[in-house]
This record gives C-alpha cells, structure tokens and sequence, in this order.
C-alpha cells in the first residue's frame, strides 16, 4: 500500500501546488479590491469636504450673520387732485394707471353758470357807466373853468406887477378858483359810490374769470394715475377728490434700523435694496435721503437687526424704479454689500 502511494507522490506534489498558488492569486486579488474601496472612500470625502468649505465661502461673502440690516416698504409722494369748482363734471379723460404729463389738460366742470354770472355783471356795468357818464361830463366842465381862472390868476398877477391891475381883481379871481374847486368835490363825493361800484363790478369780474379757468383739470405733475374717485357726468363739488397720482420713477423705501446702527449710516450714502425675485434676491442701488431724529417704537410688520430693540429709527432711501417696484412691496436694506445682480 505504502509502495503504491509512492507511486503517486508526484501528482500530489503536482495539485499541493497548484492550490497554493491559486490561494496566492486569491489573496492578491482581495488585497486589490480592498485598495480601490479605500481610494473611493477617500475620493467621496474629499468631495464632500469640498461641498462644505464652497458652501463657506459663500456664506462669508454675505452679512456676518446672513440678515438684512433693516427691513420696510416702498412707498411713493402722492397727490389727490381735487376740484377746484362746483358743478357737473363734463368731460374728465382719466383712467387708473394712466402715465400723465405735467399741465396736460384732462377735462372741466360745467361753466355755464360762470358765464351767465359774467355776462350779467358786465350789463351791470354799463348801466352803472352810463350813470357815471353825466357826473364824469360836469367835473371835465368844472376843471376847464378851472384852468381857464388859472391863467386869469396869472395875468392878473402880471398886471399888479406892471401897476396897471388892481388887487380886488386879483381877489375875486382867486375867489372863482376855490369856488370851482369846492364844486369839483362836491360832484366828486356825489361819484363816489358809482366809481365804487364799478371798481367791485371789476374785481367780481377777475374772480368770474379765475374761477371759469379753475374749471378746467390740469395735471400737475408728471407721474402715475393711481385712484380714480370721480367719472363724468357726476356732480362735484370744490375740494371734492378727483383722482390721486404719483411720479413711480423714483421710489423711497422707508425702513426701520436701530440705535446702534445709526453711527453706520449718513444722507448720500449708498446702499443696495433687495427685493424678492423668482429664484433669487434682486439688488437695486439706492441712496438714504432721510433719517428720522426721533426714535419710535418698532411696527408690528417690521423686524429689526436686534430683535430686542424697543425703539427704532425711520429711514428713507431713494430707488430708481425700473417698473418692477410697486408701493407697498416689502424690500431690504442692505449697507455692507453694495453689489447689484
């Protein structure tokens, strides 16, 4: 048995080896696969570390602690136009939204009653002139017999000088002049209240006149139709709204800041406003214009940088509207980064 196993010593010689080196190639195999789950776990880390510190970066580009440094709304300097008549409004061509010029004529109120009134008092007029013409004829005569005792006064006078006159004449030629004055008074005086009357006739005239061209609309100033109270046809009265408009080229944000934040802002400084986009925050470039000099206490709509800042104060900021800006939309102040996207 012993011989015939040494027979085949040599085959197991054979296979022993080759199972050794088929162990040997398994092993370096394994050793291989373990180096690339390490090198791809190293791999993914590294790029979630650079995901992280980007993210970083990012974040320091903005304020230290990613908040706005005020918060308001946008507002704009309305103007109600009112009516500056009574009467029925005859044409009015005005429509919210409407872009007006400044002086453009946008209708009137009915002046037919102006013009009645003003017809009337121009017949009273003539009437009171016609009266007026007899007194007017009686002081001409006067003043002539006037200067015509003048001129007798001044001869006399030349004649006493040349002893060839005498001082009663004189007398009694100075004693016509005060006669005619007195009578120059006295139809004066008895004028008076019709040159009066023509004097009032005149200034109702003017006032007829102003109130005829208060009738009409004139827009007063370049801007935006945004309410419409009144519509042809309807009765008015003087004061009573028309319309309100308001120049939408340039917006003021109010915004509130607190106390401490007041060392950081002065009137002319430049500042960026962000408003709410579709996907990101839009940046206008704006300029502060007005800070308040009294503190008040914090809107209810508003919040602040510190939230436990009682009292804040009003800041107004200058925005060039490119038609994006409404009144009311909520924005943000933003003083330490003044890039626009």
């Amino acid at each position: 048995m012993l011989l015939k196993d040494s027979n085949n010593l040599p085959q197991i010689a054979q296979i022993n080896a080759e199972d050794g080196k088929h162990i040997k190639n398994q092993f370096c195999k394994n050793q291989r696969n373990q180096r690339a789950t390490n090198t791809y776990s190293m791999t993914y880390y590294n790029y979630i570390i650079s995901l992280i510190l980007a993210a970083c970066i990012l974040c320091s580009c903005e304020n230290s602690n990613g908040k706005a440094d005020g918060y308001g709304n946008f507002e704009a300097t309305a103007i109600t136009v009112a009516a500056e008549n009574n009467g029925k409004l005859m044409q009015f061509d005005v429509n919210e939204g409407d872009q007006l010029a400044k002086d453009q004529f946008l209708g009137y109120i009915d002046t037919i009653p102006l013009a009645l009134k003003r017809e009337h008092l121009f017949v009273s007029k003539d009437v009171i002139s016609s009266k007026s013409k007899g007194v007017l004829s009686q002081i001409n005569v006067l003043n002539a017999r006037l200067k015509s005792a003048n001129t007798n006064k001044i001869r006399s006078e030349n004649l006493i000088k040349g002893n060839a006159g005498t001082q009663k004449q004189l007398d009694d030629i100075q004693g016509e002049i005060e006669v005619i004055k007195n009578q120059i008074r006295s139809v004066e005086i008895q004028n008076a209240p019709v040159v009066s009357e023509l004097k009032s006739i005149d200034i109702q005239l003017k006032q007829i006149d102003d109130q005829i061209q208060k009738s009409k609309i004139i827009n007063p100033i370049n801007g935006t139709v945004l309410t419409k109270y009144s519509e042809p046809g309807e009765i008015t009265s003087f004061g009573r709204p028309l319309y309100k408009i308001a120049d939408l080229g340039s917006m003021q944000l109010r915004v509130y800041i607190s106390e401490t934040q007041l060392a950081n802002i002065t009137i002319g400084q430049d500042v960026t406003i962000k408003i709410d986009d579709a996907d990101m925050m839009r940046s206008y470039k704006g300029k502060i214009s007005w800070i308040a000099s009294e503190a008040e206490f914090t809107p209810k709509i508003i919040q602040t940088k510190e939230e436990r800042v009682a009292l804040v104060y009003a800041v107004k900021v200058d925005v060039t509207n490119d038609g994006s800006l409404k009144i009311g939309m909520p924005a943000e102040l933003w003083l330490n980064n003044s890039n626009t996207h």
